[in-house]
C-alpha cells in the first residue's frame, strides 16, 4: 500500500499526468458566459485538448463551429471538433470537415451519433451518409490529416447486443484510423479497466482515455448514466441521500468521489483523463488541482489577447 502510495505521488510531483475537458455549445448568452467563464477558468491548467460537442442530427452545428472557431482564434488551447453522421449527406459533412481544417482545427472526436427521434430509438443511417462511426473515421482521414477520437463504451453501448460486439465495432472505428479512445464516463473503475483488458486482447492498442464526470447535481447526472447505458453503484447513491436540496453539500461530495476515482486509476497506471465538465469549471478545476495541476503563471487567455493586441 505504502509503495503505491509513493508512486502516485511520484506521478502528480513529476507532471506526468494529461487532462482534457469537453464542454458544449451555448444557447443563448447567459450560457454562453458560463461557457466562457468555465473556459477560462480551466484554461490556465494546459489541458492536451479540449472538446466541442455537437447536437443530434447537426442540431448545433453553426454554435459548435463557432465556439471551435472562437478557441482557434482567441486561445492557445487545442480544440477537438465533434462530429456526426446522422442526418448528412457524406457530402455535407465533409463540408464540415474541411471548414474545421481551414479554421485550423486538426483534432476531431468522430461519433456515429444519437437518433434525432432520441437516445433509445432505432438508429437509422440517413441515406447518402455515413453508416457508423467507422465509415466516418475513413472518411475523415481522406480528407485531410486530422487526429481523430471515437468513443469507447466499458459497459458497452446500449445499443450493442453483446460486449464482444461492442469491441468489434471499436476494433473497427480504430482500424479505419482512429488515433484515440475516450470512453463514456463511469463511476465504477473496474467497468473500465475490463474494457481496457478486452480491447488490447482484441488488437487495440491505440491510447484509451477514461471519461470522468464530477456530480455536481446527482439527480441529473444519474440520468445522464441511464442514457448512456453506464451504472450508478449502490455505494455511490448512499453518499448522496438526503442531500436532493443540498446543493453545495452535493459538490462537494461529488468532487470528493471524482476524486477517490481518478486517483484510483492514477495507482493503475492511468495518466490521462478526459472530463466531461458540463460546462461548469470548480468541481473539474478543484479535482486537478489534487492531481498535481498547477495554473501557469500568465493564463493562456491573458497572454493570447496581449500577443493580438
Amino acid at each position: 500500500m505504502n509503495q503505491q502510495k509513493e508512486r502516485k505521488s511520484r506521478l502528480l510531483a513529476a507532471g506526468e499526468i494529461d487532462v482534457s475537458f469537453e464542454f458544449f455549445p451555448p444557447k443563448n448568452e447567459k450560457m454562453d458566459i458560463a461557457l466562457w467563464s468555465a473556459i477560462s477558468r480551466l484554461a490556465p491548467l494546459a489541458p492536451e485538448f479540449v472538446s466541442v460537442t455537437y447536437g443530434a442530427g447537426g442540431s448545433t452545428r453553426e454554435r459548435t463551429h463557432a465556439t471551435v472557431a472562437r478557441i482557434v482564434s482567441e486561445t492557445p488551447l487545442r480544440p477537438a471538433a465533434h462530429l456526426t453522421c446522422v442526418d448528412a449527406t457524406k457530402e455535407e459533412v465533409d463540408a464540415v470537415a474541411r471548414a474545421y481544417w481551414a479554421a485550423g482545427v486538426r483534432h476531431i472526436v468522430a461519433l456515429r451519433g444519437d437518433p434525432t427521434s432520441g437516445v433509445g430509438a432505432r438508429y437509422e443511417p440517413h441515406p447518402g451518409g455515413y453508416a457508423n462511426a467507422a465509415e466516418l473515421v475513413a472518411g475523415l482521414k481522406r480528407i485531410a490529416n486530422f487526429e481523430i477520437s471515437v468513443a469507447g463504451y466499458p459497459e458497452k453501448h446500449p445499443e450493442s447486443p453483446t460486449m464482444q460486439a461492442d469491441i468489434d465495432n471499436l476494433k473497427a472505428k480504430v482500424d479505419a484510423g482512429a488515433d484515440r479512445i475516450i470512453t463514456q464516463f463511469g463511476f465504477d473503475n473496474a467497468h473500465f479497466l475490463r474494457f481496457v483488458e478486452r480491447a488490447r486482447a482484441a488488437g487495440i492498442w491505440v491510447p484509451i482515455t477514461p471519461g470522468i464526470v464530477p456530480i455536481h447535481n446527482f439527480r441529473q447526472v444519474a440520468g445522464f448514466a441511464v442514457r448512456a447505458g453506464a451504472t450508478v453503484p449502490a455505494w455511490l447513491a448512499r453518499r448522496f441521500e438526503g442531500l436532493e436540496e443540498d446543493a453545495a453539500t452535493q459538490q462537494l461530495v461529488g468532487a470528493a468521489a471524482a476524486t477517490e476515482q481518478v486517483m484510483e486509476l492514477v495507482e493503475e497506471g492511468v495518466k490521462k483523463f478526459h472530463f466531461y465538465t458540463l460546462n461548469r469549471a470548480d468541481l473539474v478545476y478543484a479535482i486537478c488541482h489534487l492531481l498535481g495541476l498547477r495554473p501557469l503563471r500568465t493564463a493562456p487567455l491573458e497572454k493570447r489577447r496581449v500577443a493580438s493586441a
